[in-house]
């Protein structure tokens, strides 16, 4: 496999990329050229925010080809378009034959949500002080325990657990469950009815297989499937769509139960208060690097 790499100025990227893509290029990559210098640009903002601009001032683009022909015959056909004009050649290179799936594997460790509670990816035997598993894989859908978001979430549903006992979260509704993984948590720390939903079928699937992957019994589906009140209701997603959820979310939540909320950055705990005002209380219980879980009793 061959890589060409090139510098393209931000109004060319995305003629050349759909270039090579129609060159039967196998991947197109696009990154800030400056980056790690003092002309970086950041060109993502915060979530629920828009991006500071569409694209970098200069980028650089790899293609991936086949093999070293096509990745020339990419380059001399590219040089002679008007639309390359302004753009450079940086070169063209063998990519090294790699073991991907252990290359990926081995970014993704054992965490620790508390002293003996840990997401385990399946490739890795669990510390010896692990008393609670997860067993989870990176996978399509949003949740691997590694997010402060995320790991807040089951922080709080392990700590209640042990101070409350688990016989006080019979129900528990995981609204916008991603991977699966604060329905695993509950079931894990003893929760006896729970329903996992989501508006992506592939979130879905994800939450199904790793619940049979961790030996536990739940229900998940499309967002429909919430019915009736809950014990707890979690919702790790982001504070835009968690103030329009107000109403439904709180009407899911059984009187004497808690609502759990996450995806939050702490500037925007106090627009999450006040959209939450008719219905709950809201309060800050946990912070991690930027974000905040905010809760409610009933």
């Amino acid at each position: 496999m061959f890589e060409l790499r090139l510098i393209a100025p931000e109004d060319r990227v995305e003629a050349v990329s759909d270039a090579l893509d129609a060159l039967d290029a196998l991947s197109v990559a696009v990154e800030d050229a400056d980056a790690q210098s003092d002309a970086e640009v950041a060109l993502f903002g915060e979530p629920g925010m828009p991006a500071p601009k569409e694209g970098w001032q200069r980028s650089r683009l790899t293609a991936l080809f086949r093999n070293e022909a096509a990745a020339r015959e990419a380059s001399d056909l590219l040089a002679a378009q008007d639309f390359f004009a302004g753009c450079k050649l940086v070169g063209i290179g063998e990519v090294p034959e790699q073991d991907w799936v252990r290359l990926t594997q081995s970014q993704f460790a054992p965490v620790s949500i508390t002293d003996d509670f840990w997401i385990v990816p399946t490739w890795h035997e669990p510390p010896a002080a692990a008393t609670t598993v997860i067993r989870l894989d990176p996978g399509l859908a949003f949740g691997t325990g590694t997010h402060p978001t995320t790991r807040m979430c089951l922080r709080w549903i392990a700590n209640r657990s042990r101070s409350l006992g688990a016989e006080r979260l019979p129900r528990v509704l995981d609204y916008g469950c991603g991977s699966g993984i604060l329905a695993i948590a509950a079931a894990k720390f003893g929760a006896i009815e729970i329903d996992a939903v989501d508006i992506d079928e592939a979130a879905v699937s994800a939450t199904r297989l790793n619940a049979e992957a961790n030996g536990v019994q739940l229900q998940a589906g499309l967002s429909e499937l919430a019915q009736g009140r809950y014990e707890l209701v979690l919702a790790n997603i982001l504070a835009t769509p968690l103030k329009v959820l107000a109403p439904l979310l709180c009407s899911h939540v059984e009187p004497g139960g808690a609502l759990v909320l996450a995806g939050i950055l702490e500037r925007q705990a106090d627009e999450l208060k006040l959209a939450y005002a008719p219905w709950a209380a809201l309060e800050v219980s946990d912070e991690e690097d930027g974000w905040v879980l905010m809760t409610a009793r009933f």
